[in-house]
């Protein structure tokens, strides 16, 4: 069972969405992908890109914004976005909590930042965001070391 979610909402960039998907697998968390998507995540489509890992993936797919939104409700939801005015390490993270990311070039949609509290991953120096696969990483590493100090590597723990 997952021990965090990380959720893309309209991603655009499928070699992103791969490598956050390899990246699911390894922190144990449960991906989710908000449509509509900007690529095509059939089978072959997979195969063809050389994902032979996204079989185990196994995204949860939300057809829209709106039935993701209801999925939400009751869930501790953190947006991480360029737009917040908290740091990540201010972050309270619970297990099952829900990471949410925009898309590669807009972001989310204006209706998270009305509805959930946001973070952004701290930068030494002013540049305008860190790659959406890098971001995923920061932060599922962030709530992972929150939630078990003594975090597994390859199967045992630390």
């Amino acid at each position: 069972m997952a021990t965090i979610h990380i959720a893309l909402v309209c991603p655009e960039i499928p070699q992103n969405t791969g490598n956050i998907g390899r990246l699911t697998l390894g922190v144990g968390a449960q991906l989710h992908l908000v449509k509509p998507l900007g690529f095509d995540i059939s089978e072959k489509a997979v195969r063809r890109a050389g994902l032979d890992y996204w079989q185990f993936v196994k995204p949860i797919i939300h057809e829209s914004v709106d039935d993701f939104l209801t999925w939400l409700e009751g869930k501790n939801v953190l947006l991480l976005s360029t737009k917040a005015n908290k740091t990540l390490n201010q972050a309270k993270i619970e297990k099952d909590s829900v990471l949410v990311f925009g898309s590669e070039t807009k972001g989310l949609p204006q209706v998270f930042h009305d509805r959930f509290p946001g973070y952004t991953i701290p930068m030494a120096q002013h540049i305008r965001s860190y790659n959406l696969s890098n971001s995923v990483a920061i932060a599922s590493y962030f709530a992972m070391s929150q939630l078990s100090p003594n975090w597994m590597v390859n199967g045992n723990e630390l």
